[in-house]
């Protein structure tokens, strides 16, 4: 019986690191679950989680922090994914990868799916704020059936950008990020319960030592300046796991030869719970401003550094959270906004319990419809003969989407040997990555 005929809707996540996890988990459930089955109070989901094989791939704290829950998680390469998506029958794919990992999936997919009559609906999108390489993350992820857009902002863009290439735009589908939520903030303060400023770090924002040595003195300072407070420095990993972006100079690592004060301390975790106790969120451009705008706690992007596309923070130009650590330092709190918050998907007053609505009917118009048509991406062999076979490659993957001559076995499980090979060469490319390269980087710059 096809999986669409079913009670439960059958759901892959494919994801290429910890935060796309989340997003591509949170956004699956928001697609396809309404709750739970009145009848059965059973949910009406079940989640297969794919961790694609990389730098980056979680690890089992990381996936603990984010808190998200699947009925079975594995890690695959792309070869074997595509080998599971050939073999089992999904209503909904969702790719929460990097533009060009989606690329390869869409290309892998049209092929193991090529001449069926039925076959699952494929959702990808970003998971924060798109403030770099718009056009060409976009075209990397054209041919999915919904590219989601996390506020009306994003979806014009969207629209205009693929409408400008002559493109189908009528993928793109407004929704939200799906991970904001958490109790509106409370400004009330007790002498348990002290004003507490969050900095939001982020992994590869800014890039130098000299600027992120800079904000660490900065907050050292703003701690030493009202001792009232607590202080928090929010990181994203522990020395030696990966994210989305790679950081080449942790902030623990700074911070080892300073002198920190008793009210500043550095803190993991989950962001929604951090942001339970949060009065001030500082940061430089991290999503987790959209997250504390949503929850109506005061937010600064700072301007120390400037306001500039490589930061990132050119993004919430307008949005009346520009400011520096000097003004913070004298008390100041920013207003947002309205006109601007709302463009942003970050609305409250209910209006985000209904932001996936659209979504949502129109995954089930897909999947009702039975038969739909074969991916077709924007790139080609024949629009891109020069960047599509590389983009390809890099997954094990022909131009056709058929698995490249030495791609990894899909067809059978490895073995003790493989698994072995497997850890030790993941360990030494990760190591290889954040420890050998940014040296030989620094090396070159003498």
């Amino acid at each position: 019986m096809p999986a669409s005929a079913k009670k439960s809707r059958r759901v892959a996540v494919l994801a290429d690191s910890d935060t796309r996890w989340k997003w591509g988990a949170l956004t699956a459930n928001r697609l396809v679950s309404a709750g739970v089955s009145p009848d059965r109070g059973e949910p009406d989901i079940r989640l297969d989680g794919y961790l694609l094989r990389g730098r980056a791939t979680p690890t089992a704290r990381q996936l603990e922090e984010v808190g998200v829950r699947a009925d079975r998680l594995s890690e695959v390469s792309a070869a074997e994914f595509l080998h599971e998506m050939a073999q089992e029958p999904y209503d909904v794919v969702v790719l929460a990868l990097v533009g060009g990992g989606v690329q390869a999936m869409l290309h892998g997919l049209a092929h193991v799916w090529q001449g069926r009559t039925e076959r699952p609906v494929v959702v990808t999108g970003y998971v924060g704020v798109v403030y770099e390489k718009l056009t060409d993350g976009l075209l990397l992820r054209h041919g999915a059936d919904l590219v989601l857009a996390n506020s009306r902002q994003d979806a014009d863009r969207f629209r205009a950008v693929y409408e400008g290439v002559d493109a189908d735009a009528s993928s793109v589908t407004e929704v939200a990020l799906p991970f904001l939520g958490g109790a509106v903030h409370n400004p009330d303060r007790t002498e348990d319960d002290p004003y507490t400023v969050v900095f939001a770090a982020q992994p590869s924002v800014p890039q130098n030592r000299g600027d992120r040595a800079y904000l660490l003195d900065r907050l050292i300072q703003h701690a030493r300046r009202h001792p009232g407070r607590e202080v928090l420095l929010k990181l994203r990993s522990k020395p030696g796991e990966h994210t989305t972006h790679i950081e080449e100079l942790p902030y623990q690592k700074l911070a080892q030869r300073k002198d920190l004060p008793a009210n500043l301390r550095l803190v993991y975790g989950n962001m929604g719970e951090v942001l339970d106790r949060t009065d001030l969120l500082v940061t430089v451009s991290s999503t987790a401003a959209l997250e504390s705008l949503h929850r109506r706690i005061p937010t600064v992007v700072l301007t120390d550094l400037g306001v500039r596309e490589v930061l990132g923070n050119h993004h919430f130009v307008g949005s009346g959270c520009l400011a520096s650590w000097d003004q913070l330092d004298a008390g100041h709190e920013p207003e947002p906004d309205p006109w601007w918050v709302a463009r942003q998907g970050v609305a409250t007053g209910g209006a985000y319990e209904a932001a996936f609505d659209r979504a949502r009917r129109r995954v089930e118009e897909l999947l009702a419809a039975g038969e739909l048509p074969p991916l077709k991406p924007y790139y080609t062999p024949v629009t891109a003969p020069g960047y599509l076979p590389g983009v390809l490659a890099r997954h094990h993957l022909a131009p056709d989407g058929s698995p490249l001559p030495g791609a990894p076995a899909a067809d059978r499980a490895p073995g003790p040997v493989r698994r072995i090979f497997r850890h030790a060469a993941r360990g030494a490319y990760r190591h290889g990555v954040q420890r050998v390269a940014p040296v030989i980087r620094r090396m070159g710059e003498l």
